[in-house]
């Protein structure tokens, strides 16, 4: 049986190892710092140093670090989210080592030449016109940043032009050396290895790289309870005379730390608006009426709190009617139980779509890392399930009514 191997360094890194019988090996380093803790920066630092960090170290230059895994057949790749940075690999499970200690040398010496940053910046300020230029995601970012106005959730990942060409390549260092801390790492590795050599192996590397003095522990502590601004119902609409229409409907829910409250969400949402055609919106907006192009409901989790928000895009004679039919069929989930056979069967469809997502190592691999960031530990499969099959159809009630409270509902259209 595949069993997790988890702890803290002596330096206060966290780390978690997993052995699968794949001839492939994946990797990560999670750092807790995204774009919610750029107070005192420029706005989108964070996304920038995750463009940044790969254009040289002082040991290898950016064309090294370039072919350094892409000649062994791997992948390096980073993201950045609103409160994390994530660099990670994908190689043949014999180069694990290899990858796992360049993603240390990334986040630990990185130099940020000048030439490479201003390339990259540039590339930074194009994906950033791109967004402004994509209806769906620029409704989205548009939504968060009304939700949380205020508050630094409400600022977009990608930052904004001006504050982009205002980073230079010091800032980009004072900010490395501030963040990138021991204490708010996670390495994650997910190769076919036994469990206890792949953990000794990873203790001796952290240990080889910071060395065994604690330092300040951020990863896997529950954050000071944060003030997040009461948010305020809005419903704005921007005509840009788009061909399509793109809508976002929706609230406040639960965060990261609200664990029972925060697994109904999860199973509400998939109700809702799940990836399955027979979720409730998309078999009744897109598999029956044919008025949308596609529907979702996401659910984001933060520290301190949590956004479900309906998306969709449709045309504009079908606008109305998608938003009656929506809040239709809120109304029904707030005031109508589910019966047990189908409450059931959304049970049984959500563990099973967990069940292959997680049948992937990069995906085990990043989950185990943002757990570790989280909570320190990562909980067992079997304690999830349980969690799930606990929920009744009173808890998801409840839940439709906290998150879609008509006075908080709120909504966001680009025409």
């Amino acid at each position: 049986m595949e069993k997790i191997r988890s702890g803290r360094a002596e330096c206060g890194m966290l780390y978690a190892v997993k052995r699968s019988g794949a001839a492939v090996g994946y990797c990560s380093l999670s750092i807790k710092c995204g774009t919610r803790d750029e107070k005192g920066w420029h706005s989108g630092i964070a996304h920038f140093t995750e463009h940044t960090i790969f254009k040289g170290t002082t040991k290898k230059s950016a064309s090294a670090i370039n072919n350094y895994l892409d000649r062994l057949g791997g992948e390096l790749n980073a993201y950045t989210t609103k409160e994390e940075i994530v660099l990670h690999a994908t190689v043949l499970k014999e180069d694990i080592w290899k990858a796992a200690s360049l993603l240390i040398e990334l986040a630990t010496c990185p130099t940020f030449p000048e030439s490479e940053i201003e390339t990259e910046r540039g590339v930074v300020i194009e994906e950033i016109l791109q967004a402004k230029d994509c209806p769906p995601d620029d409704a989205y970012d548009r939504f968060e940043e009304n939700l949380f106005k205020g508050h630094p959730l409400s600022k977009p990942v990608l930052g904004d032009i001006k504050s982009v060409k205002a980073i230079t390549c010091d800032e980009l260092k004072n900010f490395v050396a501030e963040k990138f801390q021991p204490g708010a790492m996670a390495l994650t590795l997910v190769a076919d290895e036994d469990e206890a050599s792949l953990e000794k192996k990873a203790l001796k590397l952290i240990k080889d790289s910071f060395g065994t003095d604690p330092r300040p522990i951020i990863a896997g502590v529950k954050p000071a309870e944060m003030e997040i601004p009461e948010a305020q119902k809005f419903d704005i609409t921007i005509d840009k005379k788009n061909h399509e229409v793109n809508t976002v409907i929706g609230a406040i829910a639960p965060s990261l730390y609200e664990e029972k409250d925060r697994i109904t969400a999860v199973l509400l949402g998939n109700i809702l608006g799940g990836p399955a055609s027979n979720s409730i919106l998309n078999n009744i907006l897109r598999e029956k009426n044919g008025w949308v192009y596609g529907v979702e409901t996401s659910y984001t989790q933060f520290g301190d709190t949590g956004v479900m928000a309906i998306c969709l895009g449709c045309d504009k004679n079908n606008l109305s009617k998608c938003h009656v039919a929506i809040h239709k069929e809120i109304l029904k989930l707030q005031t109508l139980p589910l019966s047990e056979s189908r409450l059931k069967a959304a049970k049984k469809q959500l563990l099973g779509q967990l069940a292959i997502s997680g049948d992937n190592g990069e995906s085990q691999c990043l989950a185990m890392g943002k757990s570790l960031l989280a909570y320190g530990g990562i909980a067992p499969d079997n304690e999830t399930k349980r969690k799930i099959e606990e929920i009744t159809s009173d808890d998801l009630l409840n839940m439709a009514r906290r998150i879609f409270n008509p006075e908080k509902l709120s909504s966001f259209t680009i025409l």
